[in-house]
Protein backbone atom coordinates (compact mmCIF):
# COMPACT_ATOMS: atom_id res chain seq x y z
CA UNK A 1 0.00 0.00 0.00
CA UNK A 2 1.63 3.38 -1.12
CA UNK A 3 2.38 5.16 2.17
CA UNK A 4 2.62 2.72 4.51
CA UNK A 5 4.92 2.78 7.04
CA UNK A 6 4.63 -1.14 8.45
CA UNK A 7 3.21 -4.59 7.90
CA UNK A 8 0.27 -5.88 9.89
CA UNK A 9 2.66 -8.42 11.29
CA UNK A 10 5.20 -5.90 12.38
CA UNK A 11 2.96 -3.68 13.64
CA UNK A 12 0.98 -5.90 15.74
CA UNK A 13 4.15 -7.80 17.00
CA UNK A 14 5.77 -4.22 18.42
CA UNK A 15 2.65 -3.12 20.38
CA UNK A 16 1.86 -6.78 21.59
CA UNK A 17 5.54 -6.29 23.03
CA UNK A 18 4.84 -3.28 24.34
CA UNK A 19 2.21 -4.18 25.93
CA UNK A 20 3.38 -7.60 27.02
CA UNK A 21 6.43 -5.48 29.16
CA UNK A 22 3.75 -2.91 30.26
CA UNK A 23 2.23 -5.71 32.58
CA UNK A 24 -1.26 -6.24 30.12
CA UNK A 25 -2.96 -9.11 30.72
CA UNK A 26 -3.59 -10.19 27.04
CA UNK A 27 -1.53 -8.05 25.13
CA UNK A 28 -1.55 -10.13 21.84
CA UNK A 29 -5.68 -9.61 21.90
CA UNK A 30 -5.04 -5.72 23.18
CA UNK A 31 -2.79 -5.06 20.33
CA UNK A 32 -5.19 -6.43 17.72
CA UNK A 33 -8.54 -5.15 18.90
CA UNK A 34 -6.68 -1.14 19.20
CA UNK A 35 -4.81 -1.72 15.70
CA UNK A 36 -8.21 -2.70 14.21
CA UNK A 37 -9.96 0.10 15.55
CA UNK A 38 -6.79 2.40 14.37
CA UNK A 39 -7.44 1.32 10.72
CA UNK A 40 -11.25 1.26 11.08
CA UNK A 41 -11.21 -2.45 10.31
CA UNK A 42 -12.86 -5.71 11.78
CA UNK A 43 -10.17 -7.16 13.84
CA UNK A 44 -10.61 -10.20 11.37
CA UNK A 45 -9.42 -8.14 8.80
CA UNK A 46 -5.56 -8.32 10.23
CA UNK A 47 -5.53 -12.41 10.06
CA UNK A 48 -6.68 -11.88 6.06
CA UNK A 49 -3.60 -9.51 5.26
CA UNK A 50 -0.95 -9.73 7.76
CA UNK A 51 1.20 -8.48 5.47
CA UNK A 52 -0.84 -5.55 4.51
CA UNK A 53 0.66 -1.79 5.05
CA UNK A 54 -0.90 -0.02 8.09
CA UNK A 55 -1.58 3.37 6.61
CA UNK A 56 0.68 6.30 8.13
CA UNK A 57 -2.54 8.17 9.61
CA UNK A 58 -3.92 5.14 11.54
CA UNK A 59 0.15 3.87 12.50
CA UNK A 60 -0.22 7.01 14.14
CA UNK A 61 -3.80 6.86 15.75
CA UNK A 62 -2.42 2.93 16.63
CA UNK A 63 0.44 4.58 18.43
CA UNK A 64 -1.54 7.02 20.94
CA UNK A 65 -4.28 4.07 21.61
CA UNK A 66 -1.34 1.42 22.31
CA UNK A 67 0.16 4.39 24.72
CA UNK A 68 -2.79 4.82 26.34
CA UNK A 69 -3.49 1.37 27.01
CA UNK A 70 0.76 1.22 28.47
CA UNK A 71 -0.83 3.25 31.14
CA UNK A 72 -3.26 0.61 31.39
CA UNK A 73 -6.50 2.43 30.76
CA UNK A 74 -8.91 0.10 29.68
CA UNK A 75 -9.46 -1.48 26.57
CA UNK A 76 -12.86 -1.05 26.56
CA UNK A 77 -12.75 3.12 27.43
CA UNK A 78 -9.85 3.64 25.02
CA UNK A 79 -12.29 1.92 21.98
CA UNK A 80 -15.54 3.21 24.37
CA UNK A 81 -17.51 0.45 23.51
CA UNK A 82 -18.19 -3.04 25.50
CA UNK A 83 -20.20 -6.51 24.22
CA UNK A 84 -22.29 -7.33 26.57
CA UNK A 85 -25.00 -10.12 25.48
CA UNK A 86 -26.60 -9.75 22.41
CA UNK A 87 -25.54 -5.17 22.80
CA UNK A 88 -22.97 -3.01 22.36
CA UNK A 89 -22.89 -0.17 24.94
CA UNK A 90 -20.73 2.81 25.05
CA UNK A 91 -18.66 3.28 27.97
CA UNK A 92 -16.11 5.69 29.76
CA UNK A 93 -14.72 6.39 32.65
CA UNK A 94 -18.33 7.58 34.23
CA UNK A 95 -19.35 4.00 34.16
CA UNK A 96 -17.94 0.53 35.09
CA UNK A 97 -17.08 -1.54 32.15
CA UNK A 98 -19.63 -4.21 32.42
CA UNK A 99 -18.28 -8.02 33.13
CA UNK A 100 -19.64 -11.02 31.76
CA UNK A 101 -20.28 -12.37 34.93
CA UNK A 102 -22.78 -9.82 35.40
CA UNK A 103 -24.90 -11.94 32.58
CA UNK A 104 -25.66 -13.85 35.25
CA UNK A 105 -28.70 -11.17 36.72
CA UNK A 106 -30.23 -11.45 33.12
CA UNK A 107 -30.31 -14.99 32.59
CA UNK A 108 -32.37 -15.31 36.24
CA UNK A 109 -34.73 -12.76 35.12
CA UNK A 110 -35.51 -14.13 31.54
CA UNK A 111 -38.08 -16.78 32.91
CA UNK A 112 -40.13 -13.97 34.52
CA UNK A 113 -44.20 -13.70 32.87
CA UNK A 114 -44.59 -11.02 30.27
CA UNK A 115 -45.66 -7.82 32.11
CA UNK A 116 -43.58 -8.48 34.95
CA UNK A 117 -42.30 -5.16 36.43
CA UNK A 118 -38.15 -5.56 37.16
CA UNK A 119 -36.44 -2.78 38.25
CA UNK A 120 -32.12 -2.52 37.59
CA UNK A 121 -30.70 -0.40 40.77
CA UNK A 122 -27.21 0.71 40.08
CA UNK A 123 -27.59 0.16 36.31
CA UNK A 124 -24.73 2.04 35.54
CA UNK A 125 -23.93 2.00 31.47
CA UNK A 126 -27.46 0.38 31.60
CA UNK A 127 -26.02 -3.10 30.73
CA UNK A 128 -28.15 -5.54 32.40
CA UNK A 129 -31.92 -3.81 32.11
CA UNK A 130 -30.89 -3.00 28.52
CA UNK A 131 -29.93 -6.64 27.89
CA UNK A 132 -33.18 -7.91 29.57
CA UNK A 133 -35.29 -5.33 27.52
CA UNK A 134 -33.43 -6.27 24.41
CA UNK A 135 -34.14 -10.00 24.50
CA UNK A 136 -37.57 -9.88 26.97
CA UNK A 137 -39.63 -6.63 25.32
CA UNK A 138 -42.31 -7.84 26.93
CA UNK A 139 -41.46 -7.05 30.53
CA UNK A 140 -41.50 -3.81 31.83
CA UNK A 141 -38.13 -2.95 32.69
CA UNK A 142 -36.55 0.18 34.41
CA UNK A 143 -33.33 0.97 35.99
CA UNK A 144 -31.65 3.66 38.38
CA UNK A 145 -28.49 4.97 39.18
CA UNK A 146 -27.44 7.40 41.95
CA UNK A 147 -24.62 8.58 39.95
CA UNK A 148 -26.17 11.46 37.36
CA UNK A 149 -23.08 10.99 35.49
CA UNK A 150 -24.15 7.31 34.98
CA UNK A 151 -27.60 7.84 34.09
CA UNK A 152 -26.33 10.04 31.28
CA UNK A 153 -24.69 6.69 29.73
CA UNK A 154 -27.38 4.52 30.42
CA UNK A 155 -29.89 6.67 28.94
CA UNK A 156 -27.89 7.17 25.27
CA UNK A 157 -26.89 3.59 25.43
CA UNK A 158 -31.25 3.22 25.91
CA UNK A 159 -31.28 5.68 22.56
CA UNK A 160 -28.48 4.18 20.94
CA UNK A 161 -30.68 0.95 21.18
CA UNK A 162 -33.36 1.88 20.51
CA UNK A 163 -34.52 0.41 23.71
CA UNK A 164 -36.92 2.31 25.92
CA UNK A 165 -36.10 1.91 29.03
CA UNK A 166 -36.71 4.92 31.74
CA UNK A 167 -33.56 5.22 33.45
CA UNK A 168 -33.90 8.04 36.81
CA UNK A 169 -31.56 9.44 39.29
CA UNK A 170 -31.97 7.78 42.55
CA UNK A 171 -30.19 6.40 46.06
CA UNK A 172 -31.22 2.92 46.50
CA UNK A 173 -34.68 1.70 45.24
CA UNK A 174 -36.76 4.00 44.15
CA UNK A 175 -40.37 3.80 45.60
CA UNK A 176 -42.79 1.54 43.34
CA UNK A 177 -44.00 -2.03 42.89
CA UNK A 178 -41.47 -4.72 41.56
CA UNK A 179 -41.99 -8.23 40.48
CA UNK A 180 -38.13 -8.34 40.70
CA UNK A 181 -35.06 -5.99 41.62
CA UNK A 182 -31.46 -6.59 39.69
CA UNK A 183 -28.75 -5.63 41.41
CA UNK A 184 -24.82 -4.79 40.55
CA UNK A 185 -24.47 -3.08 43.83
CA UNK A 186 -20.80 -1.86 44.68
CA UNK A 187 -19.43 -5.13 46.87
CA UNK A 188 -15.35 -4.40 47.18
CA UNK A 189 -13.78 -4.02 50.53
CA UNK A 190 -12.25 -0.99 51.86
CA UNK A 191 -9.06 -2.97 52.23
CA UNK A 192 -9.30 -4.72 48.73
CA UNK A 193 -9.22 -1.18 46.79
CA UNK A 194 -5.26 -0.76 46.70
CA UNK A 195 -4.55 -4.31 45.97
CA UNK A 196 -6.67 -4.00 42.64
CA UNK A 197 -5.59 -3.77 39.42
CA UNK A 198 -4.56 -0.39 37.76
CA UNK A 199 -7.01 -1.04 35.17
CA UNK A 200 -9.70 -0.27 37.73
CA UNK A 201 -7.95 1.60 40.42
CA UNK A 202 -6.80 4.39 37.91
CA UNK A 203 -9.52 4.45 35.58
CA UNK A 204 -12.74 2.92 36.96
CA UNK A 205 -14.94 5.07 39.19
CA UNK A 206 -14.02 3.78 43.44
CA UNK A 207 -17.50 4.79 44.19
CA UNK A 208 -19.65 2.11 42.37
CA UNK A 209 -16.65 -0.64 43.71
CA UNK A 210 -16.42 0.01 47.30
CA UNK A 211 -18.83 -0.27 49.89
CA UNK A 212 -17.52 -0.54 53.42
CA UNK A 213 -14.98 -2.60 55.22
CA UNK A 214 -16.99 -6.01 54.14
CA UNK A 215 -17.94 -4.42 50.44
CA UNK A 216 -21.86 -5.08 52.27
CA UNK A 217 -22.59 -1.65 53.15
CA UNK A 218 -25.06 -1.31 49.98
CA UNK A 219 -25.86 -4.85 49.20
CA UNK A 220 -27.30 -4.43 53.04
CA UNK A 221 -28.99 -1.18 52.56
CA UNK A 222 -31.13 -2.37 49.57
CA UNK A 223 -31.86 -5.35 51.62
CA UNK A 224 -33.13 -3.82 54.22
CA UNK A 225 -35.06 -0.60 52.42
CA UNK A 226 -37.07 -2.83 49.82
CA UNK A 227 -40.03 -3.71 51.14
CA UNK A 228 -40.95 -6.81 52.52
CA UNK A 229 -41.49 -9.91 50.60
CA UNK A 230 -39.88 -7.90 47.23
CA UNK A 231 -37.58 -10.46 45.17
CA UNK A 232 -33.71 -9.53 44.95
CA UNK A 233 -31.26 -10.78 43.20
CA UNK A 234 -28.00 -9.09 44.42
CA UNK A 235 -24.70 -9.89 42.72
CA UNK A 236 -21.72 -10.06 45.15
CA UNK A 237 -18.47 -11.78 45.39
CA UNK A 238 -17.88 -15.44 46.21
CA UNK A 239 -16.60 -15.24 49.86
CA UNK A 240 -19.53 -12.55 50.43
CA UNK A 241 -22.06 -15.40 49.22
CA UNK A 242 -23.08 -16.86 52.92
CA UNK A 243 -23.63 -13.49 53.88
CA UNK A 244 -25.85 -12.06 51.34
CA UNK A 245 -28.21 -15.35 51.78
CA UNK A 246 -28.31 -14.26 55.61
CA UNK A 247 -29.71 -10.47 54.40
CA UNK A 248 -33.01 -12.35 52.81
CA UNK A 249 -35.44 -15.13 53.42
CA UNK A 250 -35.84 -17.96 51.15
CA UNK A 251 -32.29 -17.33 49.77
CA UNK A 252 -30.28 -19.12 46.94
CA UNK A 253 -27.11 -18.57 45.34
CA UNK A 254 -26.21 -18.96 41.69
CA UNK A 255 -23.15 -19.44 40.72
CA UNK A 256 -21.17 -18.24 37.39
CA UNK A 257 -19.88 -19.87 34.63
CA UNK A 258 -16.61 -19.60 36.56
CA UNK A 259 -18.19 -22.09 39.30
CA UNK A 260 -18.02 -19.01 41.67
CA UNK A 261 -20.63 -18.56 43.60
CA UNK A 262 -22.06 -14.62 41.90
CA UNK A 263 -25.66 -13.91 42.29
CA UNK A 264 -27.72 -14.80 45.51
CA UNK A 265 -31.80 -14.31 44.80
CA UNK A 266 -33.76 -14.35 47.59
CA UNK A 267 -36.90 -12.18 49.21
CA UNK A 268 -36.35 -8.83 51.31
CA UNK A 269 -37.38 -9.47 55.37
Amino acid sequence: MPGAVAPVRDALSAAEDALRAAGCDTPRLDAELLIAHAMGVEREALFLSPDGGVPPAAARRAMELVRRRVAREPVAYILGVKGFRHIDLQVDSRVLIPRPETELLVELALPLPGGARVHDVGTGSGAVALALEQERPELAVSASDASPAAVEVARANAAALGLEVPVSVAAGLPPGEYDMVLANLPYVREDEWPRLAPEITRYEPREALVSGADGLDAIRALAAEAPSGTRLALEHAPAQAEAVRSLLREAETHRDLAGRERVTVGRAP
